[in-house]
């Protein structure tokens, strides 16, 4: 299968064509062009249209959330949303079978209402990044006939499908993954691993609080399935198949780093008192920095893994970040 992946030169790019370079032709559309191994040929975003015999797009390319918030609104929309548009309208009229997007969870919720996050949420994205992945999302949906809970939108579009404007052969997969993280890049996890390797206590060992992450390794799997498999067209979330609390996740780093875990735990309430009164006085733990801490974000990926047809992924929550916090332990 010939594969066109844009972003190709990033973490997640430069993973799945380790993943992939053995049992496909990679071809990469990306800002830099140097010499990739496993990559054909890395063509510039002004060659796009020039782009022939193409089997599958894989949409990697896109602005990063940024946690200090110095970015711009305008240049979330623009390559998120503006990018998306682009390499989506050459797939529908292009040889291509295949389109996989990379979404977010962050798309369609900041913090998580019930048990777990599922592909039936309602979107309510917060902030430039969520809200430019969602854009994206439904110029996708808008182009091309999605499964809906409209018999009327359904209906809609199929009779597009059957006058010939949306084309019969083609699939189209919008991924929305958390917590991506693998060897060389810790992701989200940098804050906590910094605290833990440098043996301060963790204090809020009385929150039970319980999130999803996504193996490197977990993501790729995913990935080569949809490109293989006869997948219905469809969104999907992805994450680990267990969630960890931060206590499970500290004493994980703990022992891949060979060091003790120090945990403490201080009353809830105590510390939410703390938390408040970090709010009035500006300072660092505050009640939004507590909540944030000590949330639960649960994924289910129950739906992508009856879409594969399997009962679990290979790696497990806890080999995954344990080979990941190994290999920063390997570069010191």
């Amino acid at each position: 299968m010939n594969i066109l992946i844009t972003g190709i030169h990033g973490f997640v790019g430069s993973n799945l064509v380790l993943s992939l370079k053995e049992r496909h032709i990679l071809y990469g559309l990306d800002i830099v062009a140097p010499e990739k191994e496993g990559v054909a040929r890395t063509y510039s975003w002004e060659e796009l249209e020039g782009i022939e015999g193409i089997d599958a797009i894989v949409h990697l390319a896109g602005k990063a959330h940024d946690t200090k918030n110095e970015a711009l609104a305008e240049t979330y929309f623009t390559i998120n949303t503006g990018l998306t548009r682009t390499v989506f309208d050459f797939f529908m009229k292009s040889s291509a079978k295949k389109f996989i997007f990379f979404s977010s969870v962050k798309a369609v919720a900041d913090f998580v209402v019930g048990d777990k996050l599922t592909e039936e949420v309602i979107p309510t994205p917060k902030g430039p990044y969520g809200e430019s992945k969602i854009k994206a999302e439904e110029y996708i949906k808008n182009h091309f006939m999605f499964p809906t809970s409209s018999i009327s939108e359904d209906r809609s579009l199929r009779l597009e499908k059957e006058k010939g404007r949306i084309p019969k052969n083609k699939q189209v997969y919008i991924l929305r993954p958390c917590m991506i993280h693998g060897p060389g890049n810790k992701g989200n996890l940098n804050l906590l691993y910094n605290v833990v390797k440098k043996g301060i206590p963790w204090p809020l060992g009385d929150f039970d609080n319980r999130r999803s992450f996504t193996s490197i390794d977990n993501l790729c799997y995913v990935i080569e399935g949809l490109l293989n498999q006869d997948v219905p067209t469809g969104i999907y979330h992805i994450g680990d198949d267990e969630a960890l609390s931060t206590n499970e996740l500290i004493g994980i780093m703990c022992e891949a780093m060979g060091k003790k875990p120090h945990i403490w735990k201080m009353n809830k309430r105590v510390m939410e008192g703390c938390a408040g009164l970090g709010t009035l006085m500006h300072l660092p733990l505050n009640t939004e920095r507590l909540r944030k801490l000590t949330e639960n974000y649960v994924v289910s990926n129950a739906k992508i893994k009856a879409a594969l047809g399997i009962d679990k992924l290979p790696v497990t929550a806890k080999e995954g970040l344990m080979k990941t916090i190994r290999s920063f332990e390997e570069t010191k």
